[in-house]
């Protein structure tokens, strides 16, 4: 594994520790239930780490602008969760986005940067959606949101290091991960949407 990957691994074990161990209180409450809540679901786990993951193998600009637009994406998501703006079908499409995201992975199929983008994009709407919405009403919204995206944020970083692994793996050894991770994903988001159902 890569020294980024981790570098990534410990910070979050160990801000999510610390946000367990703050939960509620004062300042920190609103930070801790915000980073706590997307390591919290196996199905946003999943999800971003299959995204971190589908960026790498897309590589160049991709790597970046992908992750970019899921950050930005699950802001937007977020807010309108806190808003209780009304998302339809928030739970099929988490789910969906577990299976679809998987399935990217796993294929290595280079769509062009911009559609990878947008897909990233929409799918992050729901999870930032759920995020937002679950935000207990007595937190603030700013801390809570800076947890969720910082959380957010590190698991993206896990799936790219996972991603670049095999370029410093060699081809022969490290190819077959990203293609058996993204499986694993897609097939976690087939039990996760007939759950839903």
């Amino acid at each position: 594994m890569s020294r980024l990957a981790l570098l990534a691994a410990a910070l979050l074990a160990f801000a999510a520790t610390s946000a367990q161990a703050h939960t509620g209180v004062g300042v920190a409450g609103g930070f801790g239930h915000g980073f706590a809540h997307p390591i919290g679901g196996l199905d946003h786990v999943l999800a971003m780490i299959a995204t971190g993951l589908f960026a790498a193998r897309l590589g160049g600009r991709a790597l970046v602008l992908v992750l970019i637009s899921f950050i930005a994406m699950i802001m937007v998501g977020g807010t309108m969760g806190m808003a209780e703006s009304g998302l339809p079908l928030v739970e099929i499409g988490i789910g969906l986005s577990v299976v679809v995201l998987g399935l990217c992975a796993a294929s290595g199929y280079r769509m062009p940067v911009s559609v990878a983008m947008v897909l990233a994009g929409v799918f992050a709407l729901f999870h930032g959606y759920a995020h937002g919405a679950e935000m207990p009403e007595s937190l603030s919204g700013v801390e809570y949101a800076a947890g969720f995206v910082l959380a957010s944020s590190l698991l993206l970083a896990i799936g790219s290091a996972i991603g670049l692994a095999p370029r410093r793996l060699g081809q022969a050894f490290g190819a077959p991960v990203p293609r058996m991770i993204g499986s694993g994903v897609a097939l976690a988001g087939i039990a996760i949407l007939v759950g839903n159902l």
